[in-house]
This record gives structure tokens, sequence and C-alpha cells, in this order.
């Protein structure tokens, strides 16, 4: 037979050989001890990283927005290129929404692209974010034809 009575100072646990809880300061999970926000920019900037890296997407952004884009790249101590080009961001306490604007190369399917678009921001927002992507807008705004030169400076050569 073994004893398990319990000494004087101990609990029921230990006189057991097991562990007690321990309350730990600060009360409670460390993930409710403040808030997280995201710019809208920093989304813009995930979204359209993910977007340029679909297949068949030529560039981002109306062909003005990309005129300009490319002759603020040109000045000195001008921005980089803008990796948010052609990309609108709301964003919420836990929601997101997305209206991005392509320029599609000739003879992709525009569907299958956009398709390919919105999978490919959807999990790269909610996977860097946490936010919920309730709806991602696509406008195609143009195509690239195989014999039309590029307007953005950084795919020429130099």
């Amino acid at each position: 037979m073994s004893d398990t009575s319990q000494k004087p100072g101990e609990t029921p646990a230990s006189a057991a050989g097991g562990r007690t809880n321990v309350t730990k300061k600060g009360g409670g999970d460390p993930a409710g001890r403040g808030r997280t926000t995201i710019a809208d920019g920093v989304v813009e900037k995930i979204a359209g990283l993910a977007a340029r890296d679909v297949l068949g997407v030529h560039a981002m952004g109306s062909g003005l927005s990309r005129t300009f884009g490319a002759v603020r790249d040109r000045v000195p101590g001008g921005s980089t290129k803008s990796v948010s080009r052609g990309v609108k961001a709301e964003v919420g306490e836990v929601q997101t929404a997305l209206d991005l604007e392509i320029v599609v190369e000739y003879g992709v399917s525009i569907a299958d692209t956009a398709r390919a678009v919105r999978e490919n921001v959807i999990a790269a927002v909610e996977r860097m974010t946490g936010l919920e992507v309730v709806e991602v807008n696509i406008a195609v705004s143009d195509v690239k034809l195989p014999d039309e030169e590029d307007e953005e400076p950084e795919s020429r050569l130099q």
C-alpha cells in the first residue's frame, strides 16, 4: 500500500508528484496585450509583388501611371520603382479589400490570369498580415503586344 496522505504545506498535486498550475504575471495571452495596425501601403506592396509574380502579368497600373512612374524613377533622389503601382487597398481592423489594375501579355487567357492573380494576392496578403481579404477587383487596362516597346526603363538593357 502506498501512502497518499498530504504533508503540511503540500498541495494534492505536489503530494502526488505532479505539477501545480502557476499563474503567469501580466494576466493572460501576450497577443491580447496590445494592438497591431497595418497601413494600406503595406498591403498594397504585398499585393503588388504577389500580382507581378503571376505569369502573364506584364505590368501594373494604367499607361499614364506607368509613364509618370518611369519619369519619377529617372529623377535622381526620386522614389525607387513603386511596387504598389496599380494597387489600391482599403484596410480595416480584420479585413481588407483590394483593387488592382494590370497589363497582360498578348496571347494569355485574361480570365485565367485574373484568377491566378486573385489567388496569389489573397494567399500572400492573408499569410503575411492575418487580415481576411474580402475582395480583389481586377481591371485589365491594356494588353502588351509582342512588337510594342516597353515604357518602363527597368525592363530595358542599358
